[in-house]
C-alpha cells in the first residue's frame, strides 16, 4: 500500500510515525504547551529528526467534552503554523487534524498534503470534494455524535460489526468522489467505553477486511492510563506497550506523542516479520 502526499509516494509495507502537534491549549496531554513559533517548530524538528513520517497539525480539541472552538479560531491558530512548517522544513508531509472543510482547504493550498477528519465528512458536506479536488490522502475516524457529546454514545450491538458498516458506508462516499487514498481510524476513545476500546483493540485486524491502511491513535489515551492508575504523563510505557499489540493487529500507521519510542516500537516489531 502506497499513500501519494503532494506527488511523493509513501509505502507502508513498513508502518509509518505520525507526530502529533496539538495547537490547543486544552488537549487532554498537551495542551498549551507549543505556545509560540520556536517552541512549535522546534517539536517538529524534533519528532522529524526521531523519524516521523508524518505530523499531524490540530487546532480543535476532541478530547471528550472538550469546549467547541469557532471557525475563526481554528484558522487563525492553523494557518500561520502551517505556512511557517512549510517555510522551515518544506519535505514535511503535514497531515491536517480537522472537520472543517474551510481549514482543510487553507491548509492544502499552503501545501499541507493530508487531511485527518474524525467526522469522516459526515459534519461538514464539502470535505470530500475540497479533499478530492486537491488529490489528498484522506484519514476517515469513527465517532459517533461530536466530541462533546461523544460518550453518550457508546451503545453497540455488535461493535465490530457496526464499525466495519460506517467504514463500508462512508468509504462508497469517499469513491463517488474519486477520492483515492483513503486511511482508515477506528476512533479509539470517541464513542467507547474503555472495554470497547479494548475489544476493538483486539479485533483490529478484522478491519482488513476493507483493504484500507489503519490508522491507530491510542497515544496517552484515557483506555491506557486508567487501567494503570496513571496521568497522561506517566502513560508513556502503557503506551509503547499498546503500540506493540497495534503493529501485531496489522496497524501501518500509529499517530503518537512520541516518535523515538513508536520508532523502536516499529523496528522491533520488523524482526517478526
Amino acid at each position: 500500500m502506497t499513500l501519494n502526499c503532494n506527488g511523493k509516494l509513501i509505502d507502508l509495507s513498513t508502518p509509518k510515525i505520525m507526530g502529533i502537534l496539538n495547537l490547543t491549549p486544552d488537549s487532554f496531554f498537551d495542551g498549551g504547551k507549543y505556545r509560540n513559533e520556536p517552541e512549535i517548530l522546534g517539536q517538529v524538528e524534533k519528532m522529524l529528526e526521531e523519524g516521523a513520517t508524518f505530523i499531524d497539525v490540530g487546532a480543535y480539541s476532541s478530547r471528550p467534552g472538550a469546549a467547541p472552538v469557532s471557525l475563526e479560531e481554528e484558522m487563525s491558530r492553523m494557518i500561520p503554523v502551517v505556512q511557517r512548517i512549510i517555510r522551515e522544513f518544506p519535505e514535511t508531509i503535514l497531515s491536517i487534524d480537522t472537520f472543517r472543510s474551510q481549514v482543510a482547504l487553507a491548509s492544502l493550498n499552503e501545501g499541507a498534503a493530508i487531511i485527518n477528519d474524525i467526522s469522516a465528512g459526515l459534519q461538514d458536506e464539502d470535505m470530500f470534494r475540497v479533499v478530492s479536488e486537491h488529490g489528498a490522502p484522506y484519514i476517515m475516524m469513527h465517532m459517533r455524535g461530536t466530541p462533546q457529546n461523544m460518550q453518550q454514545h457508546t451503545d453497540y450491538k455488535d461493535l465490530m460489526t457496526e464499525l466495519l458498516a460506517y467504514f463500508s458506508e462512508r468509504i462508497a462516499k469517499a469513491r463517488e468522489y474519486h477520492i483515492n487514498d483513503i486511511i482508515i481510524d477506528p476512533g479509539f476513545g470517541f464513542s467507547k467505553t474503555l472495554e470497547q476500546n479494548y475489544e476493538l483493540l483486539k479485533k483490529t485486524d478484522l478491519l482488513h477486511i476493507l483493504e484500507l491502511p489503519i490508522l491507530v491513535g491510542i497515544s496517552r489515551k484515557s483506555m491506557i492510563y486508567k487501567v494503570l492508575d496513571k496521568t497522561p504523563q506517566e502513560a508513556l510505557n502503557g503506551t509503547t506497550a499498546l503500540h506493540m499489540v497495534a503493529l501485531q493487529k496489522g496497524a501501518q500507521i500509529l499517530r503518537v506523542h512520541d516518535v523515538a519510542a513508536a520508532v523502536e516500537c516499529v523496528k522491533l516489531n520488523q524482526q517478526f516479520n
